[in-house]
């Protein structure tokens, strides 16, 4: 059966067996509501929570509160249809659950989404075929991106920006860590210093230049921006990126299309357009959401002017004088062209953290001639060269190229050696907390010669267990250059522990429980909290955002917002999404003559109860206005997808902005054949307490006949 469960009636909805609307910003209640009925009928899996999980009875505490009647209070979803979805799960194991931004996108989606994994814990959904957690990315490379660490917190590989995540770096890439220390400011914050603290994050960009310096974990405001590869119109408050844009020194734009970047602001100068070339005009892997590499071959010369990314990112290494370093361990196919094998061969030899070390071009380009030798269902090969791999070596493809493991189709999967794809819990976070044991209790993966949980391992470890001994002398020598029996795991450029903890069984992360309850983060257990533009004002006494804060670098308002109401002058629930027909920001898909026709108009969705209200026809242009005064005007599209008091528009659109045209600003030939306002427009401050993910899934809004 498939359950969907979205304030809005989508494709996807029409096919499902069950579909539960709830308001939007109310995921962590809807979710306690079905475990509530769990727990309440005893549905749990109580042996997979006894020795795999930790901290489900502080969840089991907190879910206790969420009655039907109190879940139905705040979510609208009837405790009767959620009592039927619990027991259609728990008698459909294994199952999966699958998101979107429709639960990251708030402000606090770091609960939601950990809500959704604690739901599968407690079924006993994780760790086995047709169960688990899934996040179905916007792009095809989105893993990957993230995973080789463009992102503000860390290094490839999640290595953080801790020292020691900068000396292994500093070790993989042969470059002296004092010379990489010497790029930064000396400066402090909170006695950090500058290499290792977070920088601002995509969602906050605007505010690294518009708000007051002094307020700013960083010597100065942000001066220079480059847009690579990003839709501006995606983010939100765009009334004030267009002011943030017009106060920076220098806006770069690197991208196959100008974006709405090009339109946005009104510069004359300091506006630098670089073309880019497509997926199609180069070569290299990228990664998709279920962890597995593939291989693209060039199919094109880059058209025009344009060049691929890693030839700018050369010409841009060459400018600023580094290009002998960034470039030391890397041949060059022509002046400017780094060899992209060599860029892989790189990662490989520093990415331990994750696996993403096995997975060499070699193996990758073997792969992608023999995609008949797999099977379509396991994804395996079936004899031919790649005899036993999962197709594109899911991560973690443990230890060096040499060892061939065949890459975890499915993580956490104790029913199958480590060495075939089987996996643990990390053990990332000690062996113990409160006194409570923290490692996995009599259970472990096949052929585990440790028959309980362990650490994840050390030379140390290793030493004790006196399995030292299988190291090779190089191995050996490798590791005792970083740092003797101290060396774990993930900093042994060997491959040399991982190696010898899978030979013998076992995943070298260790074998611990999974954390339910996440004690460093700003609610341990999942908490629901009112959006922070929320007309229902009794839900924001009883269930308040956090306190205001700053970290990411900049200030970040929760409770100086939510405590304002703004529901008598912006009664509707407005809340935002994806169309089949485009993708991201829309200027590569609007400018698609096939696809163009397809949705010609950008719209506001619209329950007929409310356009009757307001005197709106279907069809007619209206205006949308947020509660921070930004507004779009739109085409009406009455339907019955939303419920009464939510509206609904796509992301997608750009072009327009607050009932201007903004045509004739694209350098000639360059524009969309579909223009439109941006739904961010109208869309309002909010970021999520962990991440500073965007909350564009619930804010407030105002509509009227245009």
């Amino acid at each position: 059966p498939l359950i969907v469960c979205d304030p809005r009636f989508t494709r996807t909805a029409a096919h499902a067996d069950e579909y539960v609307r709830f308001r939007p910003g109310t995921d962590v209640a809807l979710i306690w509501g079905i475990l509530w009925h769990i727990f309440e009928n005893g549905w749990e899996d109580k042996e997979f929570i006894r020795t795999r999980v930790w901290g489900m009875d502080q969840i089991q505490e907190e879910v206790r509160k969420w009655t039907p009647e109190e879940v139905e209070r705040v979510t609208g979803t009837p405790g009767s249809q959620l009592r039927r979805v619990a027991r259609t799960m728990a008698n459909n194991r294994p199952g999966t659950v699958i998101w979107c931004m429709g639960g990251t996108q708030h402000t606090n989606g770091n609960n939601n989404t950990r809500a959704y994994c604690v739901l599968q814990l407690a079924l006993g959904n994780m760790g086995t075929s047709g169960g688990g957690t899934n996040i179905f990315r916007g792009h095809d490379n989105v893993q990957g991106a993230t995973d080789l660490g463009v992102l503000a917190d860390t290094l490839p590989g999640y290595y953080g920006l801790a020292p020691g995540s900068w000396a292994h770096w500093a070790r993989v890439w042969e470059e002296d860590l004092d010379w990489l220390k010497g790029r930064f400011s000396d400066a402090t914050y909170n006695d950090t210093a500058m290499m290792n603290q977070k920088g601002i994050p995509v969602s906050r960009w605007i505010d690294g230049i518009l708000e007051d310096k002094a307020n700013l974990d960083q010597p100065d405001n942000t001066r220079a921006m480059v847009l690579w590869g990003h839709a501006p119109n995606s983010q939100t408050r765009l009334p004030e990126m267009r002011t943030a844009m017009g106060k920076l020194d220098m806006l770069v734009v690197v991208d196959p299309y100008p974006t709405v970047s090009a339109v946005l602001q009104d510069r004359q100068d300091g506006v630098y357009l670089l073309p880019a070339s497509t997926q199609f005009e180069t070569r290299g892997s990228v990664t998709a959401s279920n962890r597995s590499l593939q291989w693209r071959d060039k199919v094109v010369e880059p058209l025009f002017e344009s060049l691929p990314d890693h030839v700018i990112m050369a010409k841009f290494a060459k400018k600023f004088g580094f290009d002998d370093k960034i470039f030391r361990n890397i041949s060059m196919d022509a002046e400017d062209e780094p060899n992209i094998e060599d860029i892989t061969r790189e990662f490989n030899r520093g990415m331990w953290t994750i696996g993403y070390t096995g997975q060499s071009p070699e193996r990758l380009k073997m792969h992608m001639a023999n995609q008949h030798t797999f099977d379509r269902t396991t994804l395996r090969a079936v004899g031919g060269p790649a005899d036993g791999d999962f197709y594109g070596l899911p991560w973690p493809s443990w230890g060096t190229p040499e060892m061939n493991h065949p890459g975890t189709a499915n993580l956490y999967d104790m029913s199958l050696p480590v060495a075939e794809g089987g996996l643990t819990f990390r053990a990332r976070f000690g062996v113990e907390r409160d006194g409570d044991n923290l490692l996995a209790e009599g259970v472990y993966s096949v052929g585990s010669e440790i028959k309980d949980g362990y650490p994840e391992f050390t030379m140390q470890m290793l030493m004790d267990l006196g399995w030292d001994g299988d190291l090779t002398d190089a191995e050996r020598a490798a590791i005792d250059a970083v740092a003797g029996p101290k060396t774990n795991w993930k900093t042994d450029l060997s491959g040399g522990i991982q190696r010898v903890a899978i030979m013998h069984g076992c995943a070298p992360f260790g074998n611990a429980k999974a954390r339910a309850v996440v004690w460093t983060f700003p609610d341990p257990v999942p908490l629901h909290r009112e959006p922070l533009y929320s007309n229902r004002r009794d839900l924001v006494a009883d269930y308040p955002t956090y306190e205001d804060k700053k970290f990411w670098r900049v200030p970040t308002m929760y409770a100086s917002i939510q405590q304002k109401d703004f529901s008598a002058e912006y009664p509707m629930i407005l809340t935002s999404g994806r169309l089949v027909e485009y993708e991201g920001g829309g200027d590569e898909s609007r400018s698609n003559p096939w696809l163009a026709e397809l949705q010609q108009d950008m719209f506001v969705e619209v329950n007929p109860r409310d356009a009757n209200n307001l005197g709106i026809r279907d069809g007619a242009q209206v205006w949308v206005e947020g509660p921070e005064g930004g507004k779009v005007k739109v085409m009406a599209m009455v339907t019955e997808r939303v419920d009464s008091g939510v509206a609904f528009m796509p992301f997608h659109f750009g072009g327009h902005f607050q009932g201007d045209d903004l045509r004739d600003k694209y350098p000639d030939g360059a524009d969309p054949y579909v223009l439109g306002e941006s739904s961010n427009t109208a869309q309002t401050y909010g970021y999520d307490s962990v991440t500073q993910m965007q909350e564009t899934k619930a804010t407030l809004c105002k509509i009227w006949a245009a």
